[in-house]
């Protein structure tokens, strides 16, 4: 096993620079930019997998049209990524959701400019008439993109909100004609991320020889913790 524990402090990153680091397994909160092949969670070590959506194999499963079908009565926006109350709030019920690790404040993932900082990054946020129910936070790079975090309303998580991101997040990144999309790190043993390996034409990244296929398997669909 390839043992990787690697970070470095970045403010500004162009789009080209992005798309190579999320290509070696980099990822980033804020200004920190992170990289590690083993964690320790729920007791046990758990092998630390990031994950790509190769956007032109991408076709959604039954499961995944339904919670757009599910959620076809929101609204949807996405701009440029800003911060305020109503956010801050949301991502303070979002977080009594989680029984360990849990994050101080959002700018544990944003940096204080995050439309601009350390890269372009957009929200997209779900509107159920007036009522922000669901935001998540998309880095843009020259030909791919990458979720940072994503957040929803704990008493709507029957619209399977998290997945409906992830949705319209690829979605978007089609539009704006990129090649692959980065949904974040999942492992290799069993855990609640498991939604995340759910992607047709979704590739993994072995620490030791790159970029690999995944194998989609529907039955490992669990309950979205997102973040």
């Amino acid at each position: 096993m390839t043992f990787l524990n690697q970070y470095f402090l970045r403010r500004s990153a162009s789009a080209e620079q992005m798309d190579a680091l999320w290509a070696q397994g980099w990822r980033h909160f804020g200004n920190y930019f992170f990289r590690y092949s083993v964690s320790h969670h729920w007791g046990g070590v758990r092998t630390v997998m990031p994950l790509r959506v190769d956007l032109a194999k991408f076709v959604a499963s039954r499961s995944q049209r339904r919670a757009l079908s599910r959620n076809g009565d929101m609204r949807v926006v996405i701009r440029d990524t800003f911060i305020d109350a109503v956010k801050e709030d949301l991502f303070y019920r979002h977080r009594e959701r989680f029984k360990e690790n849990i994050p101080d404040s959002i700018y544990d993932f944003l940096s204080e400019e995050p439309a601009v900082e350390p890269c372009r990054n957009h929200e997209i946020c779900v509107y159920d008439d007036d009522r922000l129910i669901a935001a998540s936070f998309l880095d843009i790079g020259g030909s791919a993109t990458s979720a940072v975090y994503a957040m929803f309303e704990p008493s709507e998580s029957k619209r399977s909100l998290g997945i409906f991101t992830m949705l319209e997040a690829i979605q978007y990144s089609r539009e704006l004609g990129c090649k692959y999309y980065y949904p974040g790190y999942a492992y290799h043993e069993p855990s609640v991320y498991d939604y995340k390996k759910n992607f047709a034409g979704s590739e993994y990244y072995d620490w030791k020889d790159g970029w690999k296929p995944f194998p989609r398997r529907e039955n490992t669909e669990q309950t979205e913790i997102t973040g």
